[in-house]
C-alpha cells in the first residue's frame, strides 16, 4: 500500500512558551496531516535531553521529555493557573534550552504541589522496572548539582542498597516529582497518539541504538554495558573515518555487553521495545547496522582512528523481541558503512530500510540512493534531521553536481529543486515516502535540525503556526493524490 508522511520533531511545533509541546498545536498538526491526506507523522526521540540538547543523548531511554509537557493542559487539569506560567511567553523560532532548564521545572513543581500522588499508583506499578531507577537517578542528580553519576559518592555511584533506601526516605517528595513528570508526559502523549490514530495518522517514533553514559539506564544496569570496575567505559561507540569525517566519529556512548544480555534473553532490550511499541505505531531504530557489527573505540582516545568492528547480536536479538512481543513494526535506519553481513541481516529480518535522495546525486557514481535503485521495501526521504534541507543542500553543491541534479530530474529553475526532490520521493516505487516539513516549506540552511559532529546550534528549529496553511495543504494533498499515496481517504 502506497502511503506518505511528514517528519517534524515535537520540539519544532509552534507554542507560546519556547518549545513545541503535546498541547493544542500538536493536535492542530494532526488535523493538518489529515487534511493533507497523510498517513504518518514521524518524530525524533522524545526522551529527556541532557547536555548538548540532543534527543539522541538522554538521561533515560524509557522516559519522556518534561519539556514537552503542555502547561495549558495542566491548567485544564486544575494543576496550574495561567499566572503560574504566562510570564514565560516566548514565541521565538529558535529554542533557548538554557532558559527552559531554568524555568520549566519551576512551573512543573507548582503543578506537582497540587497533585494527588495516589493518582499515579497504577502508572507507577506498570512502569516500576524503569521508573523507580529513573526518579531516584534524577533526584540524586539534582542533589549532586547535575554532575555525572560517576562523580557521586561511592555508596550512590555503586548503588549501595542501604544508602539508597535511606536517601529515598529523605527525598521521597523529590523522587515523586520526577515520577509525576513521567505520569503527566505519558498521559498527554497517549491522548495525542489516540487522537492521531482516530484521524488515520500513525506515529513513527525514533529509537537511538545507544544510551548516554550519564543515564539511569547505565547507572541501574551496569552489567549490560562494557564498563570497568569503576563504571567507566572500556570502549565507546562511534564510526570509522570517511570522506565527511577524516578522523571518524567519536560518539562516546558506552557499548552493550551483548554476551551478558543474551544470557538474560535480552530482557532489557525486549522491555525497551515493549515500552516504545505502546508509544508509537512504528519504531525507527537508529544505526541499525550496529546490531550486525558495532565500531568500538578505546575510551581514552580522542578520535575514532583506532576503532575496530566487533560482532553484534544480529538476528538473535530480534528473534527474542519477536518471541516476547510478537510482530513489531520497525524501520531499520540502514545508512552508513554497510557490508554483505548487514544486508543479509536485513534480508532475514525483512524490515524496511531507508534511502535518502540527497545522497543519490553523485555525477560520477551510481549510488543506491538514486531514484532508479529504490525498491518497494525502502522508506524514501528527501533528507533527514541530519541533512540540510533540500534548498540548503543544493546551495552546497558544485556546478557539476547541480547540473547533474537538473539533468536527472529534468528541470531548469533552481528554485524548484525542493519541489522536484519531493516529487522524486513521492513518485518512487517505495511503499512509504517521508518528507521533512521544512522541505515542504522550502526552507534553507536556517532550518537544519542537526549538523553531526558539530556542537551547539542544533535541535533549535521551530515552525510558525501559519506554516500549517491551506495553500500548503492543497499542494501536499495534490501531490499525495497524483502519486497515489492517499489511501482513498
Amino acid at each position: 500500500m502506497r502511503t506518505s508522511g511528514i517528519l517534524l520533531p515535537i520540539f519544532s511545533l509552534p507554542n507560546s512558551y519556547g518549545i513545541g509541546t503535546l498541547g493544542k498545536e500538536a493536535y492542530e498538526f494532526v488535523d493538518f496531516l489529515e487534511k493533507c491526506h497523510q498517513s504518518y507523522w514521524q518524530v525524533l526521540p522524545i526522551g529527556p535531553t541532557s547536555y548538548g540538547d540532543s534527543p539522541y543523548q538522554s538521561f533515560s531511554v524509557f522516559a519522556g521529555n518534561p519539556y514537552f509537557i503542555d502547561f495549558d493542559l495542566l491548567k485544564e487539569d486544575g494543576l496550574l493557573e495561567e499566572s503560574d506560567y504566562d510570564y514565560l511567553l516566548d514565541e521565538s523560532l529558535v529554542i533557548d534550552y538554557g532558559k527552559l532548564y531554568n524555568t520549566r521545572y519551576l512551573v512543573l513543581k507548582k503543578a506537582f504541589s497540587k497533585f494527588d500522588v495516589k493518582l499515579m499508583k497504577k502508572f507507577e506499578k506498570e512502569h516500576k522496572d524503569w521508573l523507580e531507577d529513573f526518579s531516584l537517578f534524577m533526584t540524586l542528580k539534582d542533589y549532586h548539582n547535575g554532575v555525572s553519576f560517576l562523580e557521586w559518592e561511592d555508596s550512590y555511584k555503586y548503588r549501595d542498597k542501604k544508602a539508597l533506601n535511606s536517601f529515598k526516605k529523605e527525598h521521597l517528595s523529590d523522587a515523586n516529582f520526577w515520577k509525576f513528570t513521567q505520569y503527566v508526559f505519558f498521559k498527554q502523549w497517549n491522548a495525542l497518539r489516540d487522537y492521531a490514530n482516530s484521524k488515520g495518522i500513525k506515529i513513527i517514533g525514533d529509537m537511538p541504538i545507544y544510551t548516554a553514559l550519564d543515564s539511569s539506564d547505565v547507572w541501574a544496569n551496569p552489567k549490560f554495558f562494557q564498563l570497568g570496575s569503576d563504571l567507566v567505559p572500556l570502549m565507546v561507540a562511534g564510526c570509522p573515518a570517511d570522506d565527511f569525517a577524516p578522523l571518524g566519529q567519536l560518539w562516546g556512548n558506552p557499548l552493550y555487553d551483548y554476551k551478558v544480555m543474551k544470557e538474560d534473553n535480552y530482557t532489557w532490550w525486549v522491555r525497551r521495545v515493549e515500552v516504545a511499541a505502546k508509544l508509537f505505531d512504528t519504531i525507527r531504530i537508529d544505526h541499525f547496522r550496529g546490531f550486525e557489527a558495532y565500531f568500538a573505540i578505546p575510551a581514552t582516545d580522542t578520535d575514532a582512528m583506532r576503532g575496530k568492528w566487533k560482532k553484534g547480536p544480529n538476528v538473535s536479538l530480534f528473534n527474542a523481541i519477536k518471541k516476547a512481543l510478537g510482530e513489531v513494526d520497525i524501520i531499520a535506519e540502514n545508512l552508513g558503512f554497510l557490508t554483505e553481513g548487514v544486508h543479509k541481516m536485513l534480508k532475514k529480518l525483512g524490515y524496511p530500510g531507508m534511502k535518502i535522495l540527497e545522497f543519490g546525486f553523485d555525477p560520477k557514481g551510481d549510488s543506491e540512493h538514486m531514484p532508479h535503485h529504490l525498491t518497494v521495501n525502502d522508506v524514501v526521504y528527501t533528507g533527514t534531521h541530519d541533512n540540510p534541507p533540500v534548498r540548503g543542500w543544493y546551495d552546497t553543491l558544485d556546478e557539476e553536481e547541480k547540473l547533474f541534479v537538473h539533468e536527472y530530474l529534468h528541470f531548469d529553475n533552481p528554485y524548484e529543486v525542493g519541489n522536484e526532490l519531493i516529487r522524486a520521493a513521492l513518485s518512487s516505487v517505495c511503499d512509504l515516502a517521508i518528507i521533512p516539513f521544512w522541505d515542504y516549506l522550502q526552507k534553507g540552511l536556517e532550518a537544519r535540525i542537526n549538523t553531526p559532529s558539530v556542537l551547539g546550534g542544533n535541535w533549535t528549529f521551530r515552525i510558525e503556526k501559519n506554516d500549517m496553511n491551506s495553500d500548503l495543504c492543497d499542494y501536499i494533498n495534490k501531490l499525495t493524490k497524483v502519486y497515489r499515496r492517499d489511501n482513498n481517504k
